[in-house]
């Protein structure tokens, strides 16, 4: 049998007493499963078992009527050269008590793991480096907010009002290569040039 782990599982659908009991029995009898606790108003249950019991342990929960919230994390891996190291960091994943799955993609260098319970990142990347590995979260991208995409849209607008402005002030040097003197009197290019300069230009 494996070493034991303590494992903290979060429990949805317990309403009353009665449920937080039927889950604790569920769970007492689970092979190997000692010192289960279900706390209804967290809707957590905590249970001593081996490290290799908690499909068993979710499966129990289930046919109980209940069920196991899982969510998912996803890992930066550096230092994986080969298939044998996907193989090391993904036992290493597998070990942290409430690692449901894990799945690591050598390609993209990137660990997915469906987890139960709030475990702490920093004990998966602490499993990772155990391993001869570093790891770190991985960032997606947050898409842009209204302002963002306001404020983007302002700086278009500008540039393209800057464009238009400049541009007959630059279309006679373009011009002059092909024999063609044409310049905007004294007054309309001060009123081009002095919004650009001091308005966009700012």
């Amino acid at each position: 049998m494996s070493e034991s782990s303590t494992f903290d599982l979060p429990i949805a659908g317990m309403t009353c007493a009665s449920c937080a009991g039927r889950v604790e029995r569920a769970l007492s009898k689970v092979i190997g499963a000692s010192a289960v606790s279900v706390n209804l108003a967290t809707e957590q249950a905590r249970i001593q078992a081996p490290s290799d019991s908690l499909p068993a342990l979710v499966s129990a929960v289930e046919q109980a009527g209940y069920s196991v919230p899982q969510h998912s994390l996803e890992l930066s891996i550096d230092g994986m050269t080969c298939a044998s190291c996907v193989g090391r960091v993904e036992r290493a994943l597998r070990k942290v008590p409430g690692v449901r799955s894990v799945s690591v993609n050598l390609a993209n260098e990137r660990a997915h793991l469906e987890l139960l319970g709030d475990i702490d990142p920093q004990i998966l990347i602490a499993a990772v480096t155990k391993a001869g590995y570093s790891a770190s979260l991985f960032e997606i991208d947050q898409p842009q907010t209204d302002n963002q995409q306001q404020r983007l849209h302002r700086e278009r607008l500008v540039l393209i009002m800057a464009i238009a402005l400049a541009l007959p002030l630059v279309l006679p040097m373009l011009l002059q290569p092909f024999g063609i003197h044409w310049m905007l009197p004294a007054w309309a290019q001060f009123a081009l040039a002095t919004p650009v300069q001091f308005i966009f230009g700012a």
